[in-house]
C-alpha cells in the first residue's frame, strides 16, 4: 500500500505540526475559469498540500463542478511555492478511525476515477515537488509541465516496503515505457526534473508556475480545432482498461487499505516515522 516519502523541503515544511496540518484557514481548494473556458483547481493546504479526507472530498467536488461547468479544460496546481503534493496525509492512516479510513480510501479512487477518467482536458502544472500521491495526481493528467529546480516527482513506495496498489502502477505504466516504469517502480526511484522529462514522466520544463500554467493552457488549446466527443471519447477508450480494472474491484481494494492499516508492523513504522518528522522540527 502506500506511504507518501517526502522530499528534504517537504518534509521540512511537513515537520512543523503533524496533526496540525488538520487546521484549515481558508478553502483547500480554488476553482477559476479563464475567458476561454479553461479552468484551474489550486490545491490549497498548506504547507505541503498533504491528501487528508478533507482535501480529497474538496478536490473530487472541484472535479464534478468543472465537468457540469462544461470547461473544455482543466489545470491541476499548487498553491505552495516549492511542493505540489506531499501525498497522502500519514495522519489519515495513523491509528485510524477504520470508518474514517475507508472512506479517505474510497475518496482517494473516486479522485483517480474522476480525473484519469475525465471527458474533459487536463494537465498539471507543478510547481515544487511531487513524490507518491502527488505523482499521482500529475500522472492522472495528460500533460505535465514541471518547473525546473531541485525538486523530484516518483513513486518511491518500494523503497520504503510498501507494494502500491495495482491501479498506482497502471497510471505509471500508462505514461512512460513498462520497462522503464518497472525499474522506476521496484526501485522506488525519484525523479529529478531534467531525468523525469528525458524519461516522458513529464511533458515539459517551465522556468515559474506562470510559466508551466501557460504551457498548460497551450497544451489545452492545441485541441480547439478537434471534435471534443471524439476526442473525449477516444481518451476513454484508452484509459478504458485500468478504469475498468479499479471500478471492479474498489471493494476489494479498501478492504486490503484496511487490513494494510491494522497490520501491527505498520502502525510501528508509522509511528517511528512520524517521531522522526518530530525529531527533525527540533534541530
Amino acid at each position: 500500500m502506500f506511504l507518501a516519502r517526502h522530499s528534504v523541503k517537504a518534509t521540512n515544511a511537513l515537520v512543523s505540526g503533524v496533526r496540525a496540518l488538520a487546521s484549515q484557514a481558508g478553502p483547500l481548494v480554488n476553482l477559476s475559469v479563464d475567458n476561454e473556458g479553461i479552468a484551474t483547481l489550486t490545491m490549497n493546504r498548506p504547507p505541503v498540500n498533504s491528501l487528508n479526507l478533507e482535501l480529497l472530498q474538496e478536490i473530487s467536488k472541484t472535479l464534478d463542478e468543472v465537468s457540469k461547468n462544461k470547461s473544455k479544460g482543466m489545470i491541476l496546481t499548487s498553491s505552495s511555492a516549492t511542493v505540489f503534493s506531499a501525498g497522502l496525509d500519514i495522519m489519515e492512516m495513523y491509528k485510524p478511525d477504520l470508518n474514517r479510513a475507508a472512506t479517505f480510501w474510497s475518496t482517494l479512487q473516486e479522485v483517480w476515477i474522476k480525473l484519469f477518467g475525465s471527458n474533459y482536458i487536463t494537465a498539471a502544472a507543478i510547481n515544487g515537488h511531487a513524490p507518491a500521491g502527488g505523482c499521482l495526481l500529475a500522472l492522472s493528467t495528460e500533460y505535465r509541465a514541471m518547473v525546473k529546480g531541485k525538486y523530484s516527482i516518483g513513486l518511491n513506495e518500494t523503497a520504503l516496503g510498501i507494494v502500491a496498489p495495482t491501479w498506482f502502477m497502471d497510471t505509471f505504466c500508462h505514461t512512460v515505457p513498462i520497462r522503464q516504469a518497472e525499474l522506476a517502480l521496484t526501485a522506488g526511484k525519484m525523479f529529478p526534473v531534467e531525468e523525469a522529462l528525458q524519461l516522458g514522466l513529464i511533458d515539459e520544463l517551465a522556468t515559474d508556475k506562470e510559466d508551466a500554467l501557460d504551457k498548460c493552457r497551450k497544451f489545452i488549446k492545441n485541441f480547439d480545432k478537434i471534435p471534443p466527443l471524439a476526442r473525449s471519447i477516444t481518451k476513454q477508450k484508452i484509459r478504458e482498461g485500468p478504469l475498468v480494472r479499479l471500478k471492479n474491484n474498489r471493494e476489494q481494494d479498501v478492504a486490503e487499505f484496511l487490513n494494510y492499516l491494522k497490520n501491527p508492523k505498520i502502525q510501528q513504522g508509522l509511528e517511528m516515522y512520524i517521531q522522526a518528522l518530530k525529531m527533525k522540527s527540533t534541530k
